[in-house]
């Protein structure tokens, strides 16, 4: 199977991962996401025996109890979505809105599974009183209880005994990281952020983050960050202060999903920035690498 990947997430790294990993070096403690979401780094760090632990906060607690399940109650949690999974055949559109209802009212963990495998383009969204208010993508019924079943074990067992799990802001998740610890963040990028019809339960201001990034900074700590990007000519959002002095480097992304949609072809290229004792840790020959190609043309795109 390879990296198990039991939460389909828009936005998700499971695809970026392999050109992520080489930003975590080999004496790395600790792997600490304070917006965990899907968790493709962290499986991908674990699968690939990258770090020995691993830290996972996501603000959204109905989220992080779907991953306690994963963790700790992995055929549970695959049996409960095998009875969902198949209890909608036949009257899909219906019984997912059920299900969402259901969600909203108790929380459970099964229901939530579900909704992310079936909503249009694994794409989270809640309305003003924090409910969960996706459509589904009426053209698939969802990963097939088997595959589901799959990916579960698999992220359990990689994760069990290897990971700590918590449900506050992101400022707090980090607070016990230490030198030797890298935290990679995936932050709500700042197209989505201050819309009617957030796909995150809260938050995250540019000035307010980048305020976080220089402290920690100032605590020499090692950070990667995913932030914003280019869609063929389109930037999205500001870059990151240049007073953080972060090294930028631009991934390959490739086709988006949205233009797609629309009938065109255009390549997406994310941003990530790597912190300034991370940079230290890696040496320079790795940014060498990372240079040549596409930076150029992100920076003059950006």
């Amino acid at each position: 199977m390879g990296v198990p990947h039991p939460i389909p997430y828009q936005g998700s790294k499971r695809s970026l991962a392999c050109a992520i990993l080489p930003y975590i070096p080999e004496d790395c403690v600790t792997l600490i996401e304070p917006f965990a979401g899907s968790s493709a780094i962290s499986l991908a760090a674990l699968y690939h025996k990258k770090v020995r632990t691993i830290v996972l906060n996501d603000i959204n607690r109905p989220l992080m109890r779907l991953w306690r399940d994963i963790v700790d109650r992995p055929q549970y949690i695959a049996d409960a979505y095998t009875t969902l999974w198949n209890a909608q055949l036949g009257r899909e559109r219906e019984y997912y809105d059920e299900v969402r209802d259901q969600f909203n009212l108790t929380g459970r963990t099964d229901c939530l599974l579900y909704l992310l495998a079936r909503c249009v383009k694994a794409a989270v969204r809640y309305n003003a009183r924090g409910e969960f208010n996706q459509s589904p993508d009426n053209r698939r019924r969802g990963a097939k209880p088997a595959t589901m079943r799959g990916h579960i074990l698999g992220a359990s067992s990689l994760m069990r005994g290897q990971v700590c799990l918590t449900d506050t802001c992101y400022r707090n998740a980090i607070e016990q990281a230490g030198i030797q610890d890298v935290i990679y963040m995936d932050p709500p990028y700042q197209g989505v952020c201050g819309t009617r019809d957030p796909r995150y339960i809260n938050e995250v201001g540019f000035s307010d983050f980048a305020s976080f990034l220089h402290e920690l900074n100032d605590k020499k700590l090692s950070y990667i960050v995913s932030y914003d990007g280019v869609n063929g000519v389109k930037s999205y959002g500001m870059p990151l202060p240049a007073s953080l002095a972060l090294r930028h480097i631009a991934l390959e992304a490739g086709p988006s999903a949205q233009a797609t949609l629309l009938g065109r072809q255009v390549e997406t290229i994310e941003s990530l920035y790597v912190s300034p004792c991370l940079v230290e840790r890696l040496g320079a020959r790795l940014f060498d690498q990372a240079s040549a190609g596409i930076s150029s043309q992100i920076e003059m795109i950006l």
